[in-house]
């Protein structure tokens, strides 16, 4: 199975990156690196992380203050990356 980066979910996450990065480089790293660990497990274990919000979509908390947004259909698809603050949106 193989994990898809929605367009939208790389603009979040790179927004993300570029906020934090500018306040703490270690910080940023540090996150990119714990999001891209988790995505890269999904294709072996896609129903580990817990139900989201949303119907269909599952959510991974890699940080208390971030969560990946993903569904699980043909492949996975990451659809956003949020930080726990943000209203969430419906997909």
């Amino acid at each position: 199975m193989l994990v898809d980066w929605n367009p939208v979910a790389r603009a979040s996450l790179r927004a993300i990156l570029d906020y934090i990065g500018d306040r703490n480089d270690s910080a940023a790293q540090d996150l990119y690196e714990a999001i891209e660990a988790a995505t890269q497990a999904l294709p072996l274990h896609p129903y580990l992380y817990r139900p989201g919000r949303v119907a269909g979509t599952r959510e991974i908390v890699v940080h208390p203050n971030y969560i990946v947004v993903y569904r699980v259909a043909r492949q996975i698809e990451i659809v956003n990356v949020l930080h726990a603050r943000q209203q969430y949106p419906t997909l």
